[in-house]
Formats: C-alpha cells, sequence, structure tokens
C-alpha cells in the first residue's frame, strides 16, 4: 500500500494531507491532513497548537482599521494647520516647518515641530509667569528657591483663562490643536445620541446599615449572594467570593432610574405583585484608589464603571474638563493626570469646552 504526500502551497498558507493507496485492491484512506498559516509570531504559534484557529485576514482588517484612523488623526491635523495658518494664528518658527504648498498642511520632511516651543525655548512664558503667580499662593513650598513647575501645565492654565479672558491667537491655537488631540471618546457615527429625559444618572453615597448572607449562586458555586440595606431603605443584591466588608460604610454607587410622566417607573415582579418596586439599578463605583490598584484587565472588564465615574466626578464639580484638571493641579500638583484624574470620557466633555472656549474668544475680539 502506497503513502502519498499531497501539498498546497500557498503565498501565506501551506496546505497538507498524508494519504495511503492500494491501487490493485481499490482501497485507501487519509491518514492525517491539516493547513499552517505563515508567517505566524509566537502567540500564533501558541494559539495554533492549541486547536485554535488562525486568521490573517482579520489581522489585516485590525491593522486596516489602525491605519485609517491614523490617516484621519492626520488629516485633521493638516486641515487645522491650513485654517490656522490662513487665520494668521499659527506662531512663525512652526508654520516654517510645514508645508503649505505642495503637501497642504504636512510637516516637511523629517521635522515635527511643538507649537510651544521654538527649539528648547517655551514661548509662552507670560501665561506661565502668570500660571506661577497663582500656585505661589496655593503652593508656595512647591515654587520656592527659584524651583519651577512644569511648562505644559500653562496648556491648563490658558484652557481655564480662555473661558473669561482673551487669549493672544497663537494661545488660541495651541488650545485648539490640543482639542483636536485630546477629542474623547465617541462610539457612535452621526448624530450625536439624544438624551434621554426619561433615564436619569447620578452618583450617590450610600451607607450599608445590614448585610445579609444569601444562598450560594447558581451559575457559579463559589460565589455567594450577598444582600445590602441602606440607610435610606433601598437595596441592593450581587454574587461575592467572599464577604465583602461593607457594613456600616459609606460607599458611592451609580443610580440610573427610569421615569416615565416625571414619575419613576414601578414595575412588578409576579402576578401577586400588588405594590411593585421602583425601577432603579444600583452599581457600586470603585473609588480611584481602587481603580489604581487593579490590573489593565481588570479595569478593561469595568471600564464604564470607570467612565462613569470620571464624568460624575467632573460634572459634579460644574467645571469644564480643563478647570477641573487645573484646579486640581493647583491643589494636589503631584496628581497624574492622563490615565489617573482623568480617563476616557464622552467627546461632549471636550467639545462643550471647546464652544464655550471659541464663544468666549470671538465676543472678546469683537470688543
Amino acid at each position: 500500500m502506497k503513502k502519498i504526500l499531497g501539498l498546497d502551497l500557498g503565498t501565506n498558507s501551506i496546505g497538507w494531507a498524508l494519504i495511503q493507496q492500494d491501487f490493485d485492491n481499490k482501497k485507501g484512506g487519509i491518514i492525517g491532513m491539516g493547513s499552517r498559516i505563515i508567517p505566524m509570531d509566537a502567540g500564533e504559534i501558541g494559539k495554533f497548537a492549541e486547536g485554535g484557529s488562525v486568521s490573517k485576514t482579520a489581522d489585516r482588517t485590525n491593522f486596516r482599521g489602525i491605519r485609517r484612523l491614523r490617516e484621519r488623526n492626520l488629516l485633521r491635523r493638516e486641515r487645522l494647520h491650513r485654517v490656522l495658518n490662513a487665520l494668521g494664528f499659527l506662531p512663525e518658527h512652526f508654520a516654517a516647518q510645514i508645508d503649505f504648498t505642495k503637501r497642504f498642511g504636512k510637516f516637511k520632511e523629517e521635522t515635527e515641530p511643538k507649537l510651544a516651543y521654538h527649539g528648547s525655548e517655551f514661548i509662552f512664558k507670560k501665561s506661565f509667569q502668570e500660571m506661577l503667580e497663582e500656585f505661589k499662593s496655593h503652593q508656595p513650598e512647591l515654587v520656592s528657591n527659584g524651583k519651577l513647575i512644569p511648562y505644559d501645565w500653562t496648556i491648563y492654565y490658558l484652557r481655564k483663562k480662555a473661558l473669561t479672558q482673551r487669549l493672544e491667537k497663537e494661545e488660541l491655537a495651541w488650545l485648539i490643536l490640543n482639542f483636536n488631540q485630546k477629542r474623547g471618546y465617541y462610539q457612535l457615527r452621526g448624530e450625536e445620541e439624544e438624551n434621554n429625559s426619561d433615564i436619569k444618572e447620578y452618583c450617590e453615597l450610600l451607607k450599608i446599615v445590614s448585610v445579609e448572607k444569601g444562598e450560594i449562586d447558581k451559575k457559579n458555586n463559589k460565589k455567594t449572594w450577598y444582600k445590602f440595606q441602606f440607610e435610606n431603605g433601598w437595596e441592593y443584591s450581587a454574587t461575592f467570593t467572599s464577604e465583602p466588608n461593607w457594613l456600616n460604610t459609606e460607599r458611592e454607587f451609580l443610580i440610573t432610574e427610569e421615569y416615565e410622566n416625571g414619575v419613576i417607573k414601578i414595575v412588578k415582579d409576579k402576578r401577586t405583585d400588588t405594590t411593585g418596586k421602583e425601577k432603579r439599578k444600583i452599581t457600586p463605583l470603585p473609588s480611584f484608589d481602587e481603580i489604581n490598584l487593579m490590573s489593565k484587565k481588570d479595569q478593561d472588564k469595568i471600564y464604564k464603571k470607570i467612565k462613569a465615574r470620571t464624568e460624575i466626578t467632573i460634572k459634579n464639580s460644574n467645571k469644564t474638563v480643563g478647570t477641573y484638571i487645573y484646579e486640581t493641579l493647583l491643589q494636589n500638583p503631584k496628581q497624574k493626570i492622563i490615565g489617573k484624574l482623568v480617563r476616557t470620557i464622552e467627546r461632549k466633555f471636550y467639545k462643550d469646552e471647546l464652544i464655550a472656549i471659541l464663544k468666549k474668544q470671538k465676543a472678546t475680539a469683537c470688543n
């Protein structure tokens, strides 16, 4: 009985089959077959060895999406360069490094200058000194004996200042380009999602007055149900691997309520339920300190909670994002901003701030 090896050699894959054939007796069978996609990195090889499928098409689609996002980002920046240059808002050193004749707003080859720096010199020294005076009154030890604070903090000072005072046109250009980079999160394409007046979402500090242990979770026998009674009469139930130390403590919760004709909805669980319950969803919100202790994987699992925590904190401050950041730095200069104080938030927060800034700058320019 002969054994025959067949190969299908493609540009991105190799297919193989080993068969045995008895031509005289007209018998045969397949001994084995398979395929291998090439090239494969260590992760793909491990996945393949575990029996998972490997698709280079999916990888190409993913990389194509990343490439398109980058291209759109560069295109927005180039268009903004052309507009700001036409208005005469760009500093001379910055405009000189941009090609406005052949490459239409792109940086010249092998250059990517910073608007706020001419070489190593920060060009907005006047505004920096204004900010420094505020830090001298709030954090005198920080700037004592000639100590300085980062020049880059000036962007947050200008974002606050722009809401009440006129900026130099170069400063305004710096702000606009900064907003083009820090644009916030926007999931939907097209029109912005309309606010649902029937849904009310807010953050509430609630005290837990009793904890009642329930039965083991039917879906996961490692978890147990617990019912928490709040001081205001509300109740919250959830599963935990061990009893949380929440009794007689105060914790923040995200409250989502559904209303109908201005009154909170009442839902009934069973036909025999004559009174019903208010339609209210209670979700515990982790503190920023708790979030910081989490791994990246665990943070991704509660992304919506982190996003809600950040947005509610900013909203409750009644400040724009820039003002919120700057005033936090005034009180706590050691505060890390990106990824700590301000995490991914809706684009609406940045958009509202930019609109308010542009309206004020337009009004001051007309006076």
